[in-house]
C-alpha cells in the first residue's frame, strides 16, 4: 500500500503576531506564542501531506536487525531465500553495525549478544568471509561475551534449526500443553497474546527437532571455556529449582512421548495456528509468531506453495521496507494506531471534524472495527465484540489501547454516524477491565506469574498485566464519553494513583519510559476530575520539572528499564518532549519550564514541518525489545503545540 497523500488542505491556524515580511510571504513570528503557532501550522500541513488516499496514516515501525537476520534464516530453512533479498538485507544489517563489531537493540544502545550472533549468522549466509574486518570484530565480541551458549533461548532455537546447537540443550515446551484447560496453570491463555502465538508453534518445532545443514560452521563463535547457561535475574531460588526439575522431567518425556497423545497434540497445535492466520497472511500482525508459525506448519506438511504458507510469505513481503541502505523488515505495522493518533493531533491543531482529511480517516477507522470474537473471549466469553486493533488486518487481537485512542478520536469529531461503533468500542473496552480496576492491552486478568519462571522464557514480557499508560488512555477516552463519574473510571483512577512511583512518575509499559507513563497519566487524571493541586499531580509535575534537560527538552534512555540510574535521563527527543509538555499543560503549568520545552520543539523543527528522531521511544518488551515509531516525532509535538497554542488547562 502507498502512503502518498493528496495535496494537503490548509485549514486556518489562529493568527500569529509578527511584522509582515515580503509580499506573499508569511509574517515572521517574534514571540514564543507566534513561533509555536508557526511551528504548529507547518507540522500540521506536513502531517496532512502524509495521509494515504484511503484515509490512513502509517509511519515506519523500525526495530533491530534481528528481524532481518531471522527473515533470512526463515527463508533459508524453507528453501526460498533469493540472492537479491539476501544482498539487500545484508547491506542493511552491515549499516547498523557498531564500530566494535556488535549490534544493539536500539539506536545508541549497548551491545546485545543475541542480536549480534543472529546478525553475524545472517552475514555468513550472505557470503561475508570470516576474515573480513567487520566479521572478525563481531566474532571476537561474541566470544568475549560468552559465545553462542550465552545467548537467549530464541537465538539458540534458530541455531538448533541449522545444527549449530543441540536440541537436547534447549528447554522443553511440549505440544501436549495444548490440552491444558484455560483454568489450569501454564495453559496457553496464561501467556500474553504475543507470547501465546509464539509458544504454540515453538512447541511443534521443539517436538519435531528439525535440522537443516548450513554451508558453514560457527566454530569461531564458541569460546574455549563454555560459560554457565544464561539465567533470568530476580528469580527466587525455590522457583528456579522447581522449574529446572520440571524441565528435566520434560526432557525425559521428550525422549519417548506417548505416540498417540503426541500426534493428537501436534494436530491440535497445527489447527490452532491455522485458525489464527490473519487476512494479510500474518499471525497477530507481528514477526515472532509469524515466522515460527510458518516453520511449524511446514514441518507439519504444509508446502511453501500451500495457500496458508503462500499468504504468509507474501504478507512478509508487504512488511518489507527498501531504501538506499538496503532491505529491512518491519516487526509490525501500526496504521490504526498511527491514524487515530494523527486524528487526535489534527483535532488539537484546530482542524475541524468535517475537514476532508478527518472525514476520510474516520471512514477508514470505522471500516477497521473488529466485529468478531478473539482470544480475549476465553476470559470474557459473554462480552460482545467491538474495538480496534493495531494493524491493517488483525481481527483476532483487538486491544484496549488502540480502542481508547480510536474512541477518543472519533468522539472528538462529533459525527453522529460514528456513534454505534464508538458505543460498541466503549462497551468492549469497559468489559476488558481487570479485577484490580486497571487495564492490560490485549487480555483481561492476564497476570499469572508462572509463565515467566519457566527456563524457556528468558526474553521479553510474557504476560499482559494492567499498565499505567494503557489504563490512562482508557480513562481519558471514557471521560470524553461523559463517564468521569462512573464506578469504572473511579476504580481506574484509584488504580493509577496506587501505581504512582515514589518519585512522582509513572512507569511506561509501551513507551519510553517514565516520561511516557507520566505524560499519559496526568492528562487522564485531570480529565477524570482530579484537581491540579492534588499531591499526586504536583509530585508528577515536580518530577517532570526536575528531569527537564539542560537544552529544554525531555528524553529518557531505554536503559532505564534495566538501570534506575537512567530514569528520566537521555538525549532530548521530539516525542518525549511532547509527552512531558502534555502532562504539564494538563496540570495547568505555564512559565519557564513549559516555554523552554516549546522552544526546544520550535527550534529543532525541519523546514518541511517534521522533526528528526533517531532514538527509539517505543517499547515492545521492557528491557528486551524496542521500537522507533517514525510518526511519533510528528503527531505528539502537534498535540503539545496545539494545546499550548490554545492555552488549554485540561
Amino acid at each position: 500500500m502507498t502512503t502518498t497523500a493528496p495535496t494537503p488542505s490548509s485549514a486556518p491556524i489562529p493568527d500569529r503576531p509578527g511584522k509582515p515580511g515580503k509580499p506573499g510571504a508569511p509574517a515572521k513570528p517574534r514571540t514564543q506564542a507566534g513561533k509555536a503557532a508557526a511551528s504548529l501550522e507547518a507540522a500540521r500541513d506536513h502531517l496532512l501531506s502524509l495521509q494515504s488516499p484511503e484515509g490512513w496514516w502509517k509511519g515506519e515501525l523500525q526495530t533491530n536487525v534481528s528481524m532481518d537476520a531471522e527473515d533470512l534464516l526463515l527463508r533459508e530453512f524453507l528453501g526460498v531465500r533469493t540472492a537479491p533479498d539476501t544482498e539487500e538485507a545484508a547491506r542493511w544489517i552491515r549499516s547498523q553495525q557498531a564500530p566494535d563489531g556488535t549490534w544493539a537493540n536500539f539506536h545508541g544502545g549497548p551491545t546485545e549478544l543475541s542480536t549480534t550472533v543472529e546478525a553475524y549468522v545472517a552475514l555468513r549466509l550472505a557470503g561475508d568471509p570470516v576474515d573480513a574486518a567487520h566479521m572478525r570484530r563481531a566474532a571476537h565480541a561474541i566470544r568475549e561475551a560468552g559465545g553462542i551458549a550465552a545467548t537467549r533461548v530464541f537465538t539458540r532455537f534458530w541455531l538448533a534449526l541449522f545444527g549449530q546447537w543441540s536440541w537436547d540443550d534447549l528447554p522443553v515446551m511440549p505440544p501436549e500443553m495444548m490440552f491444558l484447560p484455560s483454568w489450569f496453570p501454564l495453559n496457553v491463555y496464561d501467556w500474553a497474546c504475543w507470547a501465546r502465538q509464539t509458544i504454540v508453534p515453538l512447541t511443534v518445532v521443539g517436538a519435531l527437532r528439525p535440522v537443516r545443514t548450513l554451508p558453514f560452521d560457527l566454530a569461531e563463535l564458541r569460546p574455549e571455556h563454555r560459560p554457565p547457561r544464561r539465567r533470568r535475574s530476580g528469580r527466587r531460588p525455590g522457583w528456579s529449582e522447581a522449574f529446572q526439575a520440571l524441565d528435566r522431567a520434560l526432557h525425559v518425556y521428550e525422549r519417548r512421548p506417548v505416540a498417540v497423545v503426541r500426534r493428537a497434540a501436534l494436530r491440535r497445535a497445527g489447527e490452532w495456528i491455522v485458525a489464527r492466520q490473519e487476512k494479510d497472511g500474518s499471525w497477530g500482525g507481528i514477526q515472532p509468531p509469524w515466522v515460527y508459525s510458518l516453520i511449524a506448519l511446514h514441518l507439519l506438511g504444509y508446502g511453501v506453495d500451500h495457500p496458508v504458507m503462500r499468504r504468509g510469505l507474501e504478507g512478509l513481503d508487504r512488511f518489507t521496507v527498501r531504501d538506499e541502505k538496503g532491505r529491512r523488515l518491519e516487526a509490525c505495522q501500526s496504521p490504526l494506531w498511527d491514524t487515530v493518533l494523527a486524528m487526535n493531533a489534527l483535532t488539537d491543531a484546530g482542524l475541524p471534524g468535517d475537514h476532508p482529511a478527518q472525514v476520510r480517516a474516520a471512514e477508514w477507522v470505522l471500516g477497521e472495527e473488529v466485529t468478531g470474537p478473539g482470544d480475549w473471549s476465553v476470559r470474557r466469553p459473554d462480552l460482545p465484540p467491538g474495538g480496534w486493533a493495531f494493524e491493517f488486518d488483525n481481527d483476532v487481537y483487538p486491544d484496549t489501547d488502540d480502542t481508547a485512542e480510536a474512541v477518543l478520536a472519533l468522539s472528538r469529531l462529533r459525527d453522529p454516524r460514528a456513534e454505534p461503533a464508538i458505543e460498541r468500542g466503549v462497551r468492549w473496552m469497559a468489559g476488558m477491565v481487570s479485577r484490580d480496576g486497571g487495564f492490560g492491552a490485549f487480555d483481561a486478568d492476564n497476570t499469572r506469574t508462572l509463565p515467566a519462571k519457566l527456563p524457556f522464557c528468558d526474553f521479553g514480557a510474557v504476560t499482559d498485566p494492567p499498565s499505567a499508560d494503557v489504563t490512562a488512555h482508557v480513562v481519558e477516552a471514557l471521560c470524553e464519553r461523559g463517564m468521569a463519574d462512573s464506578a469504572l473510571v473511579k476504580r481506574a483512577v484509584v488504580w493509577l494513583l496506587k501505581a504512582q512511583e515514589p518519585d512522582g512518575s509513572w512507569f511506561g509499559r509501551w513507551g519510553a519510559n517514565h516520561v511516557y507513563g507520566t505524560g499519559s497519566v496526568v492528562p487522564a487524571l485531570i480529565a477524570a476530575g482530579v484537581r491540579p493541586d492534588k499531591p499526586a499531580v504536583r509530585r508528577a509535575v515536580d518530577w517532570l520539572e526536575r528531569h527537564q534537560q539542560d537544552d529544554g527538552g525531555w528524553g529518557e534512555d531505554l536503559r532505564s528499564y534495566r538501570s534506575p540510574s537512567w530514569i528520566g535521563r537521555g538525549a532530548s527527543t521530539p516525542s518525549q518532549t511532547a509527552w512531558a509538555l502534555l502532562a504539564l499543560l494538563a496540570a495547568g503549568e505555564r512559565g519557564t519550564v513549559v516555554d523552554r520545552g516549546v522552544g526546544w520543539l520550535t527550534s529543532r523543527q525541519r523546514p518541511d514541518g517534521g522533526w528528526d528522531e533517531d532514538h527509539f521511544t517505543g517499547t515492545g518488551f521492557p528491557g528486551d525489545f524496542y521500537i522507533n515509531y517514525h510518526l511519533y516525532r510528528l503527531v505528539f509535538p502537534i498535540n503539545a503545540l496545539g494545546r499550548y497554542a490554545r492555552g488549554e488547562v485540561s
